[in-house]
């Protein structure tokens, strides 16, 4: 995703980090390289030059607080300038208890019917009971590709094949849906060219029948700066309370997207990031810009850690930090891996990993780690408390009850042994250091 960015501004934090000492010619430097990267990623360039001269202010006049050295800090200081630049964490909230009704704009070609059939997944993965109207009169074939992208995840789809008028279609569909207790509908509308009256003429009558609660406007992330227009001519029409971005895989343009629909002060909710069902994401300006720079997703390691204290007691936690741990605990870590999306996730949203472990690495490992949760739950108490315990026979019982062969078993202790070798060894230094990397220790 945004692949020319990415490198450009990967880069340029590198001289800092392998610079020897940071003075104002260093940092004027990493200011113009910034504005390369964003510039040839399509930014506007009155924002670019806004984010480097806060950069090189903050850089030279702020004392870097307690824990952290000056270079860590100005990387600090440019990532909160760049989630700055994309907007704010607000989240939307769909209101309980009632049906929210979503009404999806956009012009021609940007995704707009294939975005309607992702949010749709990704909204019923979260728990809602979702439906849709198809009210795409315009382009032959709508509604089929809808019913057919939609029936992947049994989302019902209303439409209404030889009706050309579209406002009377959301109103039928409304009827049709009411008193099902669905917790969201989504509206999917045509799509012309902006400048073309009858298309915002329609969008007006539907919007007076559907009454929405909420207005997305889906926009092509190839188009660059031109989201700035492409979101205030919708505005107009209908307020617009959202903006998705599309095609943010492939473009170059995709960081001018992102800004330009940012700065038209609505708040970007969603961004496509490939062709499958699955690649749409909810935008966090903090978690992207975190990948972007290869600081990871500071976000989900603070959820990650968030979640360690809250479940695993404080004793655990004092075990695993000083090496201490025993089999239950090497478990319980195992299952927060788990709970935090695989290894995968944990991997690429740490800052200094992401990319650099190879896919089938990760693959083997995420298997293992899945033979190992069911080779400790064959163990018995007091091997769990006390993996010492474990000799030959009871290596050959615990490969029976677990069903896989007796070198799994070795591999695991062996496993075990090293995790906490390593723990005793850090005496959770590593940990504690990346986060005040992050500016979070």
């Amino acid at each position: 995703m945004l692949d020319g960015l990415k490198t450009g501004l990967r880069a340029a934090l590198k001289k800092i980090v392998n610079s020897s000492a940071v003075d104002e010619s260093l940092i004027k430097e990493l200011s113009k390289d910034i504005q390369r990267a964003l510039l040839q990623s399509d930014v506007n360039v009155k924002l670019v030059f806004q984010i480097t001269k806060n950069l090189e202010e903050r850089s030279l006049k702020e004392t870097p607080p307690p824990g952290l050295s000056r270079k860590d800090h100005i990387v600090k200081i440019l990532y909160d300038e760049l989630a700055k630049l994309l907007g704010t964490e607000e989240q939307y909230v769909f209101q309980p208890g009632k049906v929210n009704k979503v009404l999806m704009l956009g012009i021609q070609g940007s995704g707009k019917t294939t975005v309607t059939s992702k949010l749709a997944k990704l909204l019923t993965r979260q728990g809602y009971r979702v439906a849709v109207i198809g009210a795409d009169t315009y382009r032959p074939g709508a509604l089929t590709q809808l019913k057919t992208m939609c029936e992947k995840t049994n989302v019902e789809v209303y439409g209404e094949e030889g009706n050309k008028d579209s406002p009377e279609i959301v109103k039928n569909g409304l009827k049709h849906f009411e008193g099902q207790s669905f917790d969201i509908i989504l509206i999917d509308t045509a799509g012309r060219h902006k400048e073309e009256k009858d298309l915002l003429d329609e969008m007006t009558r539907i919007g007076k029948v559907a009454d929405p609660d909420l207005a997305l406007l889906i926009i092509d992330g190839t188009i660059g700066q031109q989201c700035y227009n492409q979101a205030e001519a919708f505005h107009k029409t209908v307020p617009v309370g959202g903006i998705i971005i599309t095609k943010l895989d492939s473009s170059a343009k995709g960081g001018g997207a992102l800004a330009a629909a940012a700065a038209t002060g609505a708040q970007i909710m969603y961004i496509g990031t490939g062709e499958r069902i699955d690649d749409l994401e909810k935008f966090s300006p903090t978690r992207f810009v975190g990948r972007m720079l290869g600081m990871g997703d500071i976000q989900a390691l603070l959820d990650m850690a968030k979640r360690l204290e809250t479940e695993g007691n404080e004793d655990r936690l004092k075990r695993i930090s000083h090496g201490k741990m025993n089999m239950e605990d090497f478990y319980f870590q195992i299952e927060e891996a788990t709970k935090a999306g695989g290894l995968r996730n944990i991997l690429e949203n740490m800052p200094g990993f992401s990319g650099m472990v190879k896919e089938d690495q990760v693959e083997q490992q995420e298997q293992r780690m899945e033979k190992w949760r069911y080779i400790i739950q064959s163990m018995t108490k007091d091997e769990k408390s006390d993996p010492d315990l474990i000799n030959a026979s009871r290596v050959k019982r615990i490969a029976r009850g677990s069903g896989w062969p007796e070198h799994e078993v070795k591999e695991l202790l062996k496993a075990y042994k090293n995790s906490k070798t390593m723990m005793k060894a850090s005496k959770g230094r590593q940990m504690q250091g990346m986060l005040r990397k992050m500016g979070l220790g």
